[in-house]
């Protein structure tokens, strides 16, 4: 096997990402380090002003009682205060836990009272749900609120992040940290399962710094249009200035275009990271207006595939010089892979279009990726003859230093998705892909969303981009019908807004249009049975992961 720790030269044994920061801050101490929006304008800290912070955070954090691993609930809106907490966090060697409160009250309780933090720092609404849901937050020890609230202050006791600043100093050394010491727990979305947290450590961070560096050249100085949060955290450590703009987290396909793109007129950013709902949002509304992203070279979009057409109206609105890069990969791994816009257009898009499935291009840096037989059943070692003939579709493991090992407090989720081997963890990426003869990886779908029909295993995706051509549609969802082994391929269709049919001859001829559309590829030939459904079910986090089981039982509802 190859070794997939080569591409970064050897981690040092102890280490702690925060130097990264203090790094930037004795080079370029006046750089920008996050910008925010506000009603008198931006506001702007620099790199100096955020190292001064997080250490007088941490020093202050320490003083009120907070040791080295203590995990650390952080309940903050996206902007100064959460990437000055999580820096302050990391240098005194204590455990960020971020959940998205997105993912509903329910599985947010259930996830606070699994990792049991001693810690919590909120705004005040959260810490009005501590006294609403006390269970859930039974284990915390030191709270402090964000913001100046006086109800969030008798919450909390009197404990703020102000007091607790005041109380340190500018200078802190990091604590002496490990690169398997734990740095955080991150939350997956949940869009095929409960929600999981996934153990970074200090090294498996640094990894990443390294690896998204050497897949997208990313250079200190940069203005990053942060569309998605915890991408943040990533720009710090490169030296890159953090804009945030105005998306709510918990629902950015609600974001305003002209808005977002006045912002984008204000700071010129050279990257930016979003998930393809807010791409949806603003590309076209460039499109329709006229406008162009000057001066964005690099536009990044993660959760979820996007269709042809939306990277060819991008390619509108960049500058010559600019490009779409989506990275594959998940919570427990990324990058894994990447694939551009120009890879794409036009050489990738005819064989999208033909049913091949998704490309999500070559492997990243220090990545070892392989497809093993699919199976639901955990794997307990790593075997060669896992692995399926070249060509045939698989499950897609990973191994490599950019790769979690386990999840927090969960020992069968971990079993489930991890697979020991003498050279590393396999992580079990969930998803089913096949790898083309140039070395592309190609996206077919979720594990858990396969169809199991008559004549074997049919995965979803190849089948949804034959009929996301049809002008009216906005997007498809195939599932199964019927008892394992023998389900039928059923195609619910999302139609774009107004053009829900609304009677049976409506109905009908809409779906003889995409049986047409159907007949032209084998991939999709077979399909007859047509849903229409107003609204899918999708992740908060990028509300763009459509949620298949709840359609699959929708489906199962209108058959009965």
């Amino acid at each position: 096997m190859a070794d997939p720790y080569a591409a970064f030269g050897v981690l040092p044994e102890r280490i702690n990402v925060s130097r990264r920061l203090m790094l930037h801050a004795r080079e370029a101490p006046d750089r920008p380090a996050v910008i925010v929006p506000g009603p008198k304008g931006l506001d702007i800290t620099t790199y100096a002003q955020l190292n001064a912070r997080s250490s007088r955070l941490a020093g202050g954090l320490i003083e009120l009682g907070v040791k080295p691993g203590d995990r650390t609930c952080v309940f903050v809106k996206p902007g100064a205060d959460l990437v000055t907490i999580v820096w302050g966090l990391w240098k005194l060697g204590a455990v960020p836990v971020l959940i998205d409160p997105g993912m509903g009250r329910e599985r947010m309780l259930s996830c606070l009272e699994r990792m049991a933090p001693r810690v919590f720092i909120g705004i005040p609404k959260a810490h009005l749900a501590r006294k609403l849901y006390p269970a859930a937050f039974q284990t915390i020890e030191i709270s402090i609120t964000v913001g100046s609230s006086l109800l969030g202050g008798l919450l909390s006791r009197g404990s703020t992040l102000a007091k607790v600043e005041k109380a340190g100093t500018d200078v802190i050394e990091p604590h002496d940290t490990a690169n398997d010491d734990p740095a955080a727990i991150l939350f997956t979305s949940g869009s095929t399962g409960p929600p999981k947290g996934v153990h970074y450590t200090h090294g498996m961070f640094e990894a990443q710094v390294r690896a998204l560096d050497k897949l997208y050249g990313f250079e200190p100085g940069e203005i990053d249009f942060c569309g998605l949060p915890a991408f943040a955290l990533f720009d710090a450590a490169l030296g890159m200035t953090s804009v945030f703009p105005p998306i709510d987290p918990s629902n950015p396909e609600s974001c305003d275009p002209a808005e977002l793109f006045a912002l984008f007129e204000k700071v010129r950013p050279s990257t930016a990271f979003a998930s393809p709902a807010v791409w949806r949002r603003l590309i076209p509304w460039c499109v329709d207006n006229g406008y162009k992203l000057e001066g964005l070279r690099r536009a990044l979009t993660a959760g979820a595939p996007i269709p042809p057409k939306l990277v060819r109206d991008f390619h509108r609105v960049l500058p010559m010089d600019g490009d779409l890069h989506t990275p594959y990969g998940a919570t427990e791994a990324l990058p894994v892979s990447s694939v551009s816009g120009r890879e794409m257009i036009p050489d990738l898009e005819t064989r999208v279009l033909q049913g091949e499935g998704t490309p999500v291009g070559t492997v990243a840096p220090g990545i070892d990726l392989r497809l093993i037989r699919v199976t639901d059943d955990p794997i307990r070692e790593w075997s060669d003859d896992l692995e399926v003939a070249k060509g045939e579709i698989g499950e897609v493991v990973v191994r490599g230093p950019v790769v979690t090992h386990a999840y927090a407090e969960d020992a069968s989720a971990t079993a489930a998705a991890k697979i020991p081997s003498s050279l590393g963890i396999w992580h079990r990426m969930g998803d089913l892909g096949q790898i083309d003869e140039n070395g592309c990886l190609w996206f077919l779908g979720r594990k858990s969303q396969r169809l199991m029909t008559r004549l074997g295993l049919r995965t979803p995706v190849p089948t949804e981009n034959v009929f996301n051509t049809h002008p009216r549609v906005r997007r498809t969802a195939l599932v199964g019908v019927g008892p394992a082994g023998e389900e039928m391929p059923v195609l619910i269709v999302e139609p774009v807004p107004g053009e829900l049919p609304k009677s049976k001859v409506m109905t009908d001829a809409f779906a003889n249009q995409l049986k047409v559309i159907g007949r032209k590829c084998k991939v999709s030939s077979d399909i007859e049975t047509f849903l229409f459904h107003p609204e899918f079910p999708v992740d908060v986090r990028h509300n763009s992961k459509i949620h298949r089981e709840e359609l699959k039982d929708w489906a199962q509802e209108q058959f009965r």
